[in-house]
């Protein structure tokens, strides 16, 4: 097994792989997220549909999600990272996910939560504590349950199980804290699925699509990838062995496995031949294409979605329930999963898996069934990024901003700050812009420093992050769309003294 660093109520299924057979006096400890802050296009036809569908909501109050999950997610990440060791997990609360919660072991914590519109948790066990819990129960579990997971919302490790009593007995035994873990009966059964045949005559390659391994063996593209000048595409790894050859949904010769993992893992890549050309677009026509902008983790509550087996017939969308998820198939563990309550079927193994535009990861298995509600695991995308050296095949935003300066900005500030001191400018104060328009911000710092940028706007009677560059670099530079209102920058040294010049321009 390797080792890489919600159930909802009343619903008993089983779990199956679903093949088919972000100067002034300086001040320290500011409250500022990561990069990357809006969702960077419309989502595409029918996901939008699908998510109000799904969820219980109106068109508008899908929208409306959406933007929360893409404010509050690089938040999340800041936190993380600046948290550190005390970290003990984070969630979106639904059903619009206005408000992230952010759990913590160090109750001094609390005030750079909350100053960053999140609402502080202080909680007994940090999340390392808890993921070393479950791995060692996932191990001596591994026959006497089927899902092991660590609950961020509830501070425990949840083993689900249909014989509670002898997982008790084995817990008492594996010298983890006791209080630390929840044994919930269930009567899920893992299980692999094949499903039919069906052809059509595209050679586009793109996520969601059928393509055959072996006679019977159905599943589902993941992602278009590159390794050199190989063009391919990620899926499931319980899929095919390495090897195997592969057709597209066409029934035309595709390509073949070239590597792949399970159990363990579950993942694979597929190099293609020249007859298919990879798209970083998910869905197809009927569904609705959706561009792939990058491989940014959702946080627990966000939304999800995935094309519908085939990618013929729409959306399903559900909510990330749980990362770091340990299942029971019967041919293996599978560990390190993400537990979305996205329904799946048969033929989905390998298919991808949106939060917006940003790739989560790929379809490993599922519980019960679209027609009864269920649960599908995915398989994070980063994993086998790093696994086969590969590159996700991304949609370009726009031209890129960066010159390597900060000339030509209609307004410039300049100043020294330590490590951990940030300041707000235009002199710790703010600018009004009376129309729709453009930010844009530059900053420079010395080589070696660590100097971010952050854009901020007041909504009510505090101050929201809309736009950040929150890199290792000396040079950080954002653009901003937005409307009338009160803006002011936050510059934070994250690491190193330095000089810095701040360039701007407002509408």
């Amino acid at each position: 097994m390797s080792r890489r660093h919600v159930i909802a109520p009343g619903c008993v299924l089983a779990i199956t792989a679903l093949t088919l057979a972000v100067a002034p006096a300086a001040a320290t400890r500011p409250a500022v997220p990561a990069r990357g802050a809006a969702v960077s296009a419309k989502p595409p036809p029918g996901m939008l549909e699908a998510l109000a569908r799904d969820f219980g909501l109106t068109k508008d109050e899908a929208q409306i999600r959406l933007l929360n999950e893409a404010r509050l997610t690089p938040i999340e990440a800041s936190l993380r990272r600046r948290i550190g060791d005390h970290f003990a997990g984070a969630w979106l609360i639904p059903p619009r996910a206005q408000t992230l919660v952010v759990a913590t072991t160090d109750p001094a914590d609390a005030s750079l939560i909350t100053a960053l519109d999140a609402r502080p948790l202080v909680v007994g066990r940090s999340l390392t504590d808890l993921e070393r819990v479950k791995e060692k129960l996932s191990q001596a579990l591994a026959t006497l349950s089927s899902v092991r997971y660590v609950d961020v919302r509830t501070n425990k490790v949840v083993i689900l199980t249909d014989n509670p009593t002898a997982v008790q007995k084995t817990i008492k035994t594996a010298n983890v804290d006791q209080a630390a873990v929840q044994v919930t009966a269930s009567t899920e059964r893992p299980r692999l699925l094949h499903a039919d045949s069906r052809a059509d005559s595209e050679t586009d390659l793109v996520g969601g699509q059928a393509y055959y391994v072996g006679a019977t063996t159905r599943c589902s593209v993941g992602f278009s990838v590159t390794k050199g000048a190989q063009n391919g595409f990620v899926s499931a790894g319980h899929c095919g062995k390495p090897g195997s050859a592969t057709v597209g949904f066409n029934r035309r010769p595709q390509g073949a496995v070239k590597d792949s993992a399970f159990p363990g893992d579950d993942f694979s890549w597929v190099a293609v031949n020249n007859d298919w050309t990879p798209q970083p677009l998910v869905g197809n026509d009927t569904a609705g294409t959706a561009h792939v902008y990058g491989a940014r983790q959702a946080v627990v509550g966000a939304s999800v979605c995935l094309p519908e087996s085939g990618a013929t017939l729409g959306w399903h969308c559900g909510t990330i329930q749980q990362h770091d998820v340990d299942v029971t198939y019967p041919r293996g563990v599978v560990d390190h999963l993400t537990r979305t309550s996205a329904c799946g079927s048969p033929g989905d193994s390998g298919s991808s898996v949106l939060s917006a535009d940003q790739a989560q990861g790929v379809v490993s298995g599922g519980s019960g069934s679209c027609d009864l509600a269920g649960f599908t695991y995915i398989q994070p995308i980063r994993e086998i990024l790093f696994a086969y050296d590969l590159t996700l095949m991304t949609s370009h935003t726009g031209p890129v901003m960066s010159t390597g300066n900060c000339g030509g900005y209609s307004a410039t500030f300049t100043g020294t700050l330590k490590s951990s001191q940030f300041v707000y400018q235009p002199r710790n104060r703010h600018y009004h812009s009376t129309v729709n328009g453009n930010h844009y911000g530059c900053l420079e710092s010395i080589p070696g420093s660590d100097l971010d940028l952050y854009l901020q706007k007041q909504i009510g009677s505090g101050w929201v992050t809309v736009a950040s560059s929150d890199s290792s670099h000396p040079f950080e530079e954002l653009k901003y769309t937005g409307t009338p209102g009160d803006y002011r920058y936050l510059v934070l040294a994250s690491g190193g003294t330095s000089t810095y010049t701040l360039g701007y321009t407002t509408p």
